[in-house]
């Protein structure tokens, strides 16, 4: 079996639920905000959100579309995360656009956080 430009895992291993998730990574971080739910003060997750759009529209040209891996709500906050294995040229600048078209901080979650 070939492996693909980023080393994706096959489906099988990033399947929970009957999800599959475009990477382990993204998946286990699912079983994290799981877990959290369970959890009680301001760390207990109240609402997730999976692959949640953000376009960027400019003069009414629709130019990308940014998907994000998750929002999370907090009782006290919103956070938007993604969940990194290799950061690219092109998710650097799409991030950046998307934080200032929106005016949000997206979180970044790699394999080392937990």
């Amino acid at each position: 079996m070939r492996k693909g430009k980023y080393n994706i895992a096959p489906k099988s291993q990033r399947t929970l639920k009957g999800v599959t998730y475009m990477s382990k990574l993204e998946m286990r971080y699912r079983k994290h905000l799981d877990l959290l739910t369970k959890a009680k003060g301001n760390d207990k997750v109240l609402s997730i959100k999976e692959q949640v759009p953000f376009p960027i529209i400019i003069n009414g040209i629709t130019c990308f579309k940014y998907l994000l891996d998750f929002e999370v709500q907090y009782p006290d906050r919103v956070e938007y995360v993604d969940c990194k294995g290799m950061k690219t040229a092109i998710y650097s600048l799409k991030k950046k656009c998307v934080q200032a078209y929106y005016n949000i901080k997206i979180k970044e979650v790699y394999d080392k956080d937990f």
